[in-house]
């Protein structure tokens, strides 16, 4: 085969997005599909950080550098541990505070909206190359182990040698490579947003500080995250079945009263500024059932056809790592098909995408046991004790950080 390869990606998020930039920012042509009918059709989440070694970096080799260095929020990777009483165990914005100098700063894990990074990543590659409103249905084979892309609309693209499915948690692309399918995790998240926090709760801003607000205990957690803007996202996590949203005897549809019944229910014994937190986050509800695909999931290698992302490894976000690795694997991805296509013929495509799985498997298998470690202890009745102490550790009385040395949450 030519290492001259047409290439679709499916997914206009992180993942596809992230290996479309850099592709292209090595004149490598690829389209991105996407079901969505535009980029403003969905709320893209909440604020992440990005690790040196995975987002920011392949970032860095998608020529996109400077654009974050603009949206990313350094001062806002501080954390506070908040027992479920109230006490407070660990305070990243007081007294536990840690000095960052400016010069590595980025060194660190900073923060940026999910929305930032999506502008971003739309940003760099070429607008004509992203086609919108069109949701897979399947993958086809075709002549020359070259594949067909048939879309819900009835239409087709034709004749691809590789096919990349970005394309998250219910993957069409990876039904032609697995018959595996996430199952649910045990925990049901309900998501309250707090919007005009400055005019409507200016307390709110000074209780969680610059960052993010942990409380963990026995089968519930709260995770509390400062956006961009200023407004607040509280996610209230429980360790319930399956059938939870549906059984509890909510009407998860009038919102306000869901809000009252679910936190007086399953929170009132918090402590009151919890609860508050709770409470007054009442511009938005979200439940929110989480899912994941099996620790070690991997598939066969089929020449032609891979994954990245939540359609390779899908996991809960406990570790605070999905972003992470799927841009992870989108590097390493796009770093195969870079060397494929500058070798002239030489290789072949098939072994590329072999290479790439064989370091995607551990990667992946890596992120998720974590995630799975992690949302263990989370839902512990020692879980903030447990965190606390991590945090003591990594940082104790040394005040000033060179580099990261620890992996948080």
């Amino acid at each position: 085969m030519s290492s001259s390869i047409k290439i679709g990606i499916i997914g206009a998020g992180p993942a596809g997005l992230t290996l479309a930039n850099i592709l292209q920012h090595n004149n490598i042509p690829c389209t991105i599909y996407d079901l969505d009918a535009s980029p403003e059709a969905r709320n893209r989440g909440g604020s992440l950080d990005l690790h040196p070694r995975h987002g920011q970096l392949a970032l860095r080799e998608a020529g996109l550098w400077d654009e974050f260095v603009k949206h990313a929020r350094p001062e806002s990777d501080v954390m506070k541990i908040v027992q479920q009483d109230g006490e407070v165990l660990w305070d990243g914005n007081g007294a536990d505070a840690c000095v960052v100098s400016e010069a590595n700063k980025f060194d660190h894990r900073p923060e940026i909206d999910r929305g930032a990074l999506m502008s971003i990543l739309l940003g760099g590659v070429d607008a004509q190359s992203v086609k919108w409103g069109k949701k897979l249905r399947e993958v086809m084979p075709a002549p020359n182990e070259q594949y067909d892309l048939h879309f819900a609309d009835g239409s087709t693209e034709s004749a691809f040698d590789l096919v990349v499915g970005a394309d998250g948690a219910w993957s069409k692309v990876r039904r032609w490579l697995s018959d595996t399918t996430p199952h649910y995790s045990g925990i049901t998240a309900i998501e309250l947003w707090a919007l005009n926090v400055k005019e409507n709760h200016p307390w709110m801003s000074s209780y969680v500080g610059k960052g993010s607000c942990f409380s963990f205990g026995e089968d519930r957690a709260i995770q509390i995250q400062v956006q961009g803007d200023g407004s607040i996202r509280t996610y209230a996590s429980l360790r319930k079945p399956e059938t939870f949203l549906h059984d509890c005897g909510i009407d998860w549809n009038d919102t306000a009263k869901a809000r009252k019944e679910f936190v007086q229910q399953y929170f009132g014994d918090c402590g009151q500024d919890l609860k508050r937190m709770l409470f007054e986050s009442d511009d938005e509800l979200v439940p929110r059932p989480l899912h994941m695909l099996p620790v070690g999931f991997r598939w066969d290698t089929r020449p032609g056809v891979t994954l990245l992302g939540d359609a390779a490894h899908l996991m809960t976000p406990f570790a605070g790592v999905g972003v992470n690795a799927a841009m992870a694997d989108a590097l390493e991805l796009a770093r195969g098909l870079i060397k494929y296509t500058k070798a002239k013929g030489a290789g072949s495509l098939a072994g590329t995408l072999k290479t790439y799985e064989d370091e995607l498997f551990p990667r992946g298998e890596m992120f998720a046991q974590k995630t799975v470690n992690n949302m263990e202890k989370h839902f512990s009745a020692d879980g903030n004790i447990h965190m606390a102490d991590r945090l003591r550790t990594a940082f104790g009385p040394a005040k000033t950080l060179a580099a990261p040395q620890w992996s948080p949450a």
